[in-house]
């Protein structure tokens, strides 16, 4: 483009238009995002928020697609469909697929219980059954019917969370398969939150400035006249330290202080102690995984308890509600692919990528874009073979003419999907 194009269609955002009054009627504005999901049942003031949070990004970091499979159920393809844009991409104005996953996970870990609802779709979903989703929301569900449920959605034409009565076979409901660990009212996380609770209760007390005193005056009380002295005397001692610089006050040779102050041994920071590692062994986390300290296997522990079972319960929810029946006789899917070479040390990759190019199961380019490396321009670096081996007189020939296999060729995708 040239210098009169580029003054021709510059733009700037400050010279061009007023920031502040060139848009009318946006709708309502609020100081925090509205849509962005709150804790509820006292869990945002309890340490629970970081766990919830975790298991929520390490679920959001894995990939959910929409795809393709063959007569063995095996992967072939990424169907491109505007589901998989909602779970890859972007599922609404507001958040992208990987936040939308991780606020599923972090309403469904908090209420036990939750729904992932299509807004805008090209079709009615309760009469048509076959529709296409182009955004979806988290919803929060209030109540339950037997067919239906009314469901709390951002409303974003509104600005506002809006409770609608669905169909529950046009949403996705998601329960949490560590219910009975995590939701139940006596359960060892409601239990851990009822003790926490009580705990910072206690903190406030202790810390809450007061002096706790007790004077000892040298006669007795027991008489009106004796009382109106004491409480005289309590109440000019009150004064000086209140009044005073540095709080200091004086008292009588023969008056006696006690303070009271001391925190009260109980039990209560064991029994939290104790029911903190009973929920991480029940929910297959230690305090490795959440400091980042963690080995290979603890980690592969914590994601096939953890990870692995509400990966399964959205996947399987979507596939069952999101794709018909004659986009399942397609062999069409919803799977989640974990990258497991995220863990693997740099020390390693180097004897993990010659044993996978040595035994054919990656190409050379693979490997270079699971470094983070251009993929090469050389032909051989997309053939399945052992480099260490002569190449066939086919191999040759066929990386010579460089002439596409009809056999890798790829099915058209069939029309029937829900996304």
């Amino acid at each position: 483009m040239g210098l009169i194009g580029r003054l021709k269609h510059a733009w700037n955002i400050f010279k061009n238009k007023d920031p502040t009054g060139g848009y009318y009627n946006l709708g309502p504005s609020y100081g925090y995002r509205p849509d962005r999901m709150r804790f509820s049942c006292g869990n945002e003031k309890s340490i629970v928020t970081s766990v919830y949070n975790r298991i929520a990004m390490d679920v959001a970091s894995i990939t959910i697609q929409h795809v393709k499979m063959d007569a063995n159920n095996r992967f072939v393809d990424v169907v491109d469909s505007c589901l998989n844009n909602c779970l890859t991409l972007e599922a609404n104005i507001d958040q992208s697929g990987r936040a939308f996953i991780q606020d599923v996970v972090m309403s469904m870990l908090d209420e036990g219980c939750v729904a992932m609802v299509p807004v805008d779709t090209d079709d009615e979903p309760e009469e048509s059954g076959n529709f296409k989703i182009y955004t979806m929301r988290t919803g929060r569900i209030r109540d339950w019917y037997p067919e239906h449920v009314r469901v709390e959605v951002y409303n974003q034409a509104e600005g506002r969370r809006r409770e609608v009565i669905l169909p529950k076979e046009t949403l996705a409901i998601i329960e949490n398969p560590m219910y009975a660990v995590i939701n139940e009212p006596n359960s060892t996380m409601q239990r851990l939150v009822r003790k926490l609770n009580l705990l910072d209760a206690i903190d406030e007390q202790t810390s809450s400035g007061k002096l706790d005193l007790i004077i000892q005056l040298p006669y007795l009380i027991k008489t009106e006249q004796r009382r109106a002295q004491a409480e005289q005397r309590r109440q000019d001692i009150e004064r000086q330290l209140s009044s005073g610089k540095y709080g200091i006050a004086y008292t009588d040779g023969t008056e006696r202080i006690t303070q009271l102050n001391r925190p009260v041994e109980n039990n209560l920071m064991k029994q939290i102690e104790y029911l903190t590692s009973m929920l991480y062994s029940q929910l297959g986390i230690t305090q490795a995984i959440l400091d980042g300290s963690a080995d290979d296997k603890t980690m592969l522990n914590y994601y096939n308890r953890t990870i692995e079972p509400i990966l399964a319960a959205i996947a399987d929810e979507m596939r069952r509600k999101f794709l018909t029946k004659t986009a399942r006789s397609q062999r069409q899917t919803i799977m989640f692919f974990r990258d497991p070479f995220k863990l693997v040390p740099v020390n390693d990759l180097a004897e993990i990528a010659d044993k996978f190019t040595r035994n054919e199961i990656m190409t050379s380019n693979e490997i270079r874009q699971i470094v983070g490396m251009r993929p090469s321009d050389d032909p051989n670096a997309d053939v399945l073979r052992n480099k260490n081996l002569s190449a066939s007189e086919d191999v040759e020939k066929s990386l010579l003419t460089d002439e596409p296999d009809d056999e890798g060729a790829r099915q058209e995708e069939g029309t029937g999907q829900n996304g």
